[in-house]
């Protein structure tokens, strides 16, 4: 990985079935993230689904791509590891590999296409953004981002004080405004690009 650049991490489970069973397995879940990979990188935006996550993260100035993936699978397995033994179930529950798309590089990917010219790895950056809090109203959970708790559109919206996102951070990389309903607003009005491929 590349550092001080955004990416999309991103897995699901098996079959799509799902990874969380109840309110307990998503907060479960955020503390891992917090245990295991804010050493190496800074949370920009997140969303838990019942059977997939997203998370648009920052690399810090010294990560360690090799420590990252270690942690990575020991946040996955640890994870797992629990669920089962709550469930009374056995086996994986993720999909083999996450999906980690560097922005940048994504965003270049496109660079041959007629459209190109209309977005920059900003803008498709930005869109990856909104995209991922707009998951549960496309997957319809909630009739409203806000509505959805496993998300950080609540911290962005104004709705919690706390939060996993270093929300300074983002301010200074993504074209979002810090005022909760300006923010509201610009989400509710982004265009997602119809021809990204997550």
């Amino acid at each position: 990985m590349v550092p001080q650049s955004l990416y999309h991490i991103f897995n699901r489970g098996i079959d799509k079935q799902i990874i969380f069973f109840n309110k307990d397995n998503y907060y479960f879940f955020l503390s891992k993230i917090k245990k295991h990979l804010l050493t190496h990188l800074d949370i920009i935006a997140y969303c838990l689904m019942p059977n997939h996550f997203h998370l648009l993260i920052y690399t810090k100035e010294d990560i360690v791509s090799q420590n990252f993936s270690k942690d990575f699978r020991i946040m996955l397995s640890s994870y797992t590891k629990a669920v089962n033994h709550h469930k009374n179930r056995t086996g994986s529950l993720f999909q083999q590999h996450s999906k980690i798309k560097n922005m940048e590089e994504d965003a270049n990917y496109f660079k041959n296409e007629p459209w190109s010219n209309m977005i920059n790895h900003e803008e498709y950056a930005n869109t990856c953004f909104h995209y991922i809090h707009m998951n549960p109203v496309k997957a319809h959970l909630v009739p409203k981002m806000e509505n959805w708790e496993m998300s950080s559109y609540r911290d962005y919206a104004g709705y919690r004080k706390i939060s996993l996102c270093s929300k300074k951070l983002a301010y200074e990389l993504m074209n979002i405004p810090e005022e909760p309903e300006l923010f509201m607003k610009q989400s509710n009005n982004q265009i997602l690009c119809n021809h990204m491929s997550w």
